[in-house]
């Protein structure tokens, strides 16, 4: 069957191949530069394309007859979505729409980001997430089976799009705070996905969501007959390290450039451990969630007045978010002129079993050595509260799961000892979260600093307005994959994901300052991710990671304006299109014209 290569903005043209590389001009900057660009089929169905441009697709009758704009479409889409009773209705509304329509999907996810964001991720994709056998519709990823050992490399080549630049892995043993959920996981690569493309402007094309089935502990799932996955019990740490030995490699074989993100990993430690020197690969649990939360500690820290070598954090959970928050915000004290041994010393880390010292009588996890104290003289304190008394921090942060643990004696507490308290209630959902905005504003008499892991709402206290900030990783995330890609770096080096978390103060607006935000809003997340970008390409290149190196002859200020001409728009995706087909006909026109001199017709 024939098949038709696509170009940058989505005309069809027939080939042998579909695909290829052409060059794209960037009206923006002038800058031409290859892409490879292999869309959706139908992303050509969508109803602002001009007829002239459908017939040449061969859409023309397939669709309505009279072309859209993009603001009755956006009138149409909104009211079908406000009109689904309940949230999962909504992603599911948004899912089908991500497949008929991509670019108008992220047309509505750009211009209404704080409405739909928590419908395409967090919260709901949690839900979507635990009933993903029940709602399963249509693919939107890869999904490989342990069963496929041995054979990965073959199993990849079925998926249909030649140019993948980045990856979100996650085999869905620890989903959110939801636990293990093996293949139902899949909604966490999709949604990370959308958020790297509305954030950051990868292609959507250039995106792989996998999920790999290595089985699951949850009982309840392999008995259920509706779950899409495998029936057994999860596999043993030596067979998921051979198998991801596997996959890596395999990844790497078939898109030799791509990025790789591991998601939602039990014990996400190891293969970070292992693949980091060799791929460009990174951990947003691990190493995302504690860029971004180092960059509100920047600007919590700056504003508390405290010099950074006096503050003494308590941390409610000590898996692997927790440590790895812990270790960026070791990262930036050492910036600040610390010595690393006496940046730890300022970390006291609580578990389910209270203080982690290394006297405690249990083992500890290897990620929880390092901060382990050993200066509590035998004495073990057992509860939160107990650790507050001992410590009376300055900084006491959440990733526990456990809602409502920072108590209202606890606040308090906080808010006696310090003039502006720091407190980072950073689980998710609401639930979850170690305390509310309002509960943390009321019991430091309006003095908390304040970030968050879920959204809450501005609130009033004593005729003052305050507003909460959030922690979100989609802050660093896409920026760090953007840069990564844009850079073509090898790998993700600690200094690059530090570099993510740094650019964020520099985003923070005067106003935003007056308002003692300590994250820039989050309307703003694509000139944010590309700012992160920016420093994450600097920071490649200081390693000797990039391979692009004529960006390093850029100031920052071309070097920033050419990676947003390098973000995908959606919104400029139909008139490119159209604008191409009036190009190539003018070329044809103009070829006929020279062709008819040359060998005028006799009459």
């Amino acid at each position: 069957m024939a098949s038709k290569t696509v170009t940058q903005n989505g005309i069809a043209q027939h080939s042998a191949n579909y695909g290829s590389v052409v060059t794209h001009h960037t009206a923006k900057s002038g800058h031409t530069h290859p892409v490879v660009h292999i869309p959706s089929p139908v992303a050509h169905y969508d109803t602002t394309i001009s007829k002239p441009v459908r017939k040449y697709l061969g859409t023309y009758g397939l669709i309505p007859p009279e072309p859209d704009t993009y603001e009755v479409q956006k009138k149409r889409c909104l009211a079908q979505l406000r009109s689904k009773q309940t949230n999962i209705g909504k992603f599911i509304y948004l899912s089908q729409l991500r497949n008929a329509n991509v670019h108008l999907f992220y047309r509505i996810l750009t211009d209404h980001f704080t409405e739909i964001t928590p419908l395409v991720y967090t919260p709901v994709v949690g839900e979507a997430c635990q009933r993903w056998s029940e709602i399963y519709m249509q693919p939107e990823g890869m999904y490989l089976s342990y069963m496929d050992k041995g054979n990965i490399a073959n199993v990849l080549k079925n998926w249909p799009r030649e140019h993948v630049e980045i990856t979100v892995v996650t085999d869905g043993s620890r989903i959110l705070g939801l636990g293990d959920l093996g293949v139902n996981g899949m909604g966490i690569p999709i949604g990370k996905l959308a958020l790297y493309t509305g954030c950051a402007g990868i292609r959507p094309e250039g995106t792989l969501p996998l999920t790999i089935d290595l089985g699951t502990s949850n009982k309840a799932f392999r008995e259920d007959p509706m779950y899409l996955g495998s029936r057994r019990d999860k596999v043993t740490p030596e067979e998921e390290a051979a198998y991801l030995d596997e996959l890596m490699a395999a990844l790497k074989e078939r898109w030799p450039d791509i990025v790789i993100q591991f998601e939602d990993w039990k014990n996400p430690f190891p293969s970070l451990a292992k693949y980091r020197q060799d791929y460009a690969m990174f951990n947003d649990d691990i190493q995302g969630t504690g860029a971004v939360i180092m960059g509100g500690i920047i600007g919590a820290v700056k504003q508390s007045g405290v010099d950074p070598k006096d503050h003494r954090a308590v941390f409610l959970g000590a898996g692997s978010a927790g440590v790895g928050v812990a270790q960026q915000i070791v990262e930036y004290f050492v910036h600040e002129g610390m010595t690393e041994e006496d940046a730890k010393k300022c970390f006291w880390l609580v578990d389910s079993k209270g203080l982690v010292t290394l006297d405690r009588g249990d083992k500890l996890a290897d990620h929880k050595v390092y901060f382990a104290r050993d200066d509590n003289d035998s004495q073990q304190y057992k509860t939160l509260e107990e650790v507050v008394d001992h410590v009376k921090p300055t900084i006491i942060m959440g990733l526990s799961t456990i809602g409502g643990a920072f108590t209202t004696e606890i606040l308090q507490k906080m808010g006696k000892t310090n003039k502006r308290p720091i407190i980072f209630p950073l689980s998710n959902p609401v639930s979850k979260s170690e305390c509310t905005f309002e509960e943390a504003i009321v019991n430091t008499e309006g003095r908390a600093l304040f970030a968050s892991g879920s959204p809450f709402y501005p609130y009033e206290y004593e005729g003052k307005t305050y507003h909460p900030g959030q922690g979100n990783n989609m802050y660093v995330f896409p920026g760090i994959g953007l840069g990564t890609i844009l850079c073509k770096a090898v790998k993700v080096t600690d200094a690059m994901i530090y570099a993510s978390g740094e650019a964020l103060p520099t985003m923070i607006t005067d106003e935003e300052k007056e308002l003692a935000l300590l994250y820039p809003q989050i309307t703003r997340i694509r000139d944010v991710s590309a700012r992160v970008a920016l420093y994450v390409i600097r920071a490649a290149q200081k390693d000797n990671v990039d391979r692009l190196h004529h960006l390093r002859e850029m100031s920052d200020e071309k070097l920033e304006t050419w990676i947003k001409d390098h973000m995908y728009d959606p919104h400029s995706e139909v008139e490119s299109t159209e604008n191409e087909l009036d190009s190539l006909a003018k070329d044809l026109a103009h070829t006929r014209s020279l062709s008819q001199e040359k060998n005028p017709l006799k009459l």
